[in-house]
């Protein structure tokens, strides 16, 4: 069976993004036109479709190292801020963004909290699964000498 470990990891977020683009509970609030996705960026984001993406690299983010909690999703989706001459410094992501993203994954069914943070579903684990199938058919169609792996 194909796992989410077993396929690049922006091909499984691109497909799964299309997949939950689909699902009533996972809408991008009002006023995710206008924020930043942290305070190390200058500009929110240009692509339209942005909060399907982060939904889908989330649930694989909790798939992957789940049980995980917001603060921790905010240390990875964090970077590096310029503050002029100043040397660099690491900050963290947006913990709205992570959180209202963790509670709509887990009105959709796909991811469950516990005390140390939210893990998946055996839904969740299924659409992961299922979307990496997908994407591993796909390669191999495309890119014939991939069977040996």
């Amino acid at each position: 069976m194909t796992t989410a470990y077993d396929v690049p990891a922006t091909e499984i977020i691109t497909r799964l993004a299309e997949k939950l683009k689909e699902n009533d509970n996972i809408q991008p609030p009002e006023w995710a036109a206008f924020a930043k996705t942290g305070v190390h960026k200058e500009l929110p984001p240009v692509d339209s479709d942005w909060w399907y993406t982060r939904c889908a690299a989330v649930l694989r983010k909790i798939y992957m190292n789940g049980p995980i909690g917001v603060q921790r999703l905010r240390s990875v989706y964090g970077g590096k801020k310029d503050r002029g001459s100043n040397p660099y410094k690491k900050e963290k992501g947006s913990g709205s963004i992570a959180r209202v993203i963790s509670q709509q994954l887990e009105a959709a069914g796909f991811v469950t909290q516990l005390k140390g943070g939210r893990i998946v579903t055996p839904a969740g684990q299924s659409l992961l699964d299922n979307t990496a199938n997908e994407v591993k058919t796909d390669l191999l169609s495309t890119v014939p000498g991939l069977e040996k792996y």
